[in-house]
């Protein structure tokens, strides 16, 4: 691992467990799960679930305070925090346009093409996008929501292909017990003289 990431998790985790902070009880109860160091230390179990909520949210495009829905999710699925929060940025300000256009061109292919049903009140329903121009809402709503699908669907295995690929890089961690060699040499029984 990085030493890099190593000491943003370490002075994140510090940060968190402040002793300015800890004196309040709704702050421990609130960041109990965020400084367990499990979530923080990136295995291929963890790291896949993480990019796959990251990814998720990252094409949900209007929902404010993304990073903050991933982590929330991250951390009630006991997935990576970081990875969750830093693949949020797949929709940055560059790509928002682009990435608008296209879960609009797709949610209208869907809705023409392949006979996709939406409810009437969004089918009426026309939003104006700056640069892009006046929007269907449910063609951008079911663009939006097949692109966080789908995007989920494909960013778990590139993670689990990545490990298989840099075993280094991302480590699988092991369970305990599974595959470890006993601790102690069992005791060898003395020989019995032969007489």
């Amino acid at each position: 691992m990085s030493k890099h990431y190593l000491r943003l998790v370490r002075n994140a985790l510090r940060s968190l467990r402040h002793p300015r902070l800890i004196r309040w009880a709704w702050w421990r109860v609130a960041t109990q799960p965020v400084t367990q160091r499990d979530l923080w230390i990136p295995c291929r179990d963890t790291a896949a679930n993480g990019v796959t909520i990251g990814v998720f949210f990252a094409m949900l495009i209007p929902l404010p305070f993304q990073m903050l829905a991933a982590a929330l999710v991250a951390m009630r699925a006991r997935a990576n925090i970081p990875l969750a929060m830093a693949f949020c940025w797949i929709s940055n300000p560059l790509s928002t346009g682009p990435l608008i256009w296209a879960q609009c061109k797709t949610g209208d292919w869907m809705r023409e093409d392949l006979g996709v049903q939406m409810p009437r009140f969004l089918t009426r329903d026309l939003i104006t996008i700056n640069d892009i121009g006046t929007v269907n809402s449910a063609s951008f709503l079911l663009g939006m929501i097949s692109f966080a699908v789908i995007g989920a669907i494909i960013a778990y295995p590139l993670v689990y292909m990545l490990s298989m690929v840099l075993p280094r890089h991302l480590p699988v961690r092991r369970r305990r017990g599974a595959n470890q060699k006993p601790a102690t040499k069992p005791t060898e029984q003395p020989k019995e003289d032969a007489r």
